[in-house]
């Protein structure tokens, strides 16, 4: 058994949060796997600045669509196969990292958002469950599964700070709210909620408008789901708002595999 550490964060632009030095904090961290979503770079475009600690890997999967969402995933286990899920980010977005170890598959997802318009939404929605099939593909293959990313969805009222301001607004509508409650009955665990129960006031999503963070008016967008069979290995998730450098803060898992 040893344990291992997940940690994702939404860093809404890799360069971005360098020239805030908002990386730093993983040199002093025991992290396995770090999951980083909305990079807005190409791979070459990482700035060798953005912390010391040498990973064993990295894969990068960035968006057709230059400075758009893109993904990076640093391990600090060895891969058996990478993969960047084309079937699911069918316009080659830049959304998923598929990492295989052991008998355990990986995703670090940037989910889409549905606020721009009904396209967007719809597209969201398909997204889900092309994402929801390819897992369950895999744990027919006798797969365990761990997820983590922004889903840009708060799940329930008490993830949401103000719940009826924001019942018309994508990102808490009943369709998408309704859509991770079916994914959760295929068997998937919200480990900060499996960890925490009720905990109140705990978001990872802040706007930058009118003091929002300051304020703690949030959302809990950013999520870390384990499949069933992995919930006897769940030691601890947490929120660590206390990290600055982007909308979003970093959300972490430690599992004793």
């Amino acid at each position: 058994m040893r344990k291992l550490n997940f940690i994702s964060w939404n860093v809404n632009g890799i360069r971005a949060v360098d020239k805030k030095q908002a990386l730093k904090w993983v040199d002093e961290a025991d992290i396995d796997f770090l999951a980083l979503q909305e990079i807005k770079a190409e791979a070459e475009q990482i700035p060798a600045s953005i912390f010391d600690k040498e990973f064993k890997e990295l894969h990068v999967n960035s968006s057709s669509k230059k400075g758009q969402s893109g993904v990076a995933l640093f391990s600090d286990l060895k891969s058996l196969h990478v993969d960047t899920a084309k079937d699911v980010d069918i316009l080659n977005e830049g959304r998923i990292n598929e990492f295989h170890f052991e008998d355990i598959v990986f995703f670090n997802v940037y989910f889409p958002n549905g606020q721009r318009n009904d396209e967007r939404l719809e597209y969201k929605m398909a997204f889900y469950e092309r994402f929801l099939q390819h897992c369950e593909a895999l744990r027919k293959e006798g797969k365990s599964i761990i997820i983590c990313g922004d889903v840009n969805t708060a799940h329930k009222e008490i993830d949401i700070a103000r719940p009826k301001a924001n019942e018309k607004t994508s990102g808490f509508l009943k369709m998408e709210r309704d859509w991770l409650d079916k994914f959760l009955s295929y068997g998937y665990i919200d480990t900060f909620r499996e960890v925490n129960k009720d905990i109140k006031d705990r978001y990872s999503w802040w706007s930058y408008r009118a003091g929002a963070r300051g304020n703690n008016v949030g959302w809990r967008i950013d999520y870390f789901y384990v499949s069933s069979d992995l919930k006897d290995k769940i030691t601890d998730a947490k929120i660590h708002d206390e990290i600055l450098g982007s909308d979003h803060c970093p959300i972490g898992l430690t599992l004793e595999i």
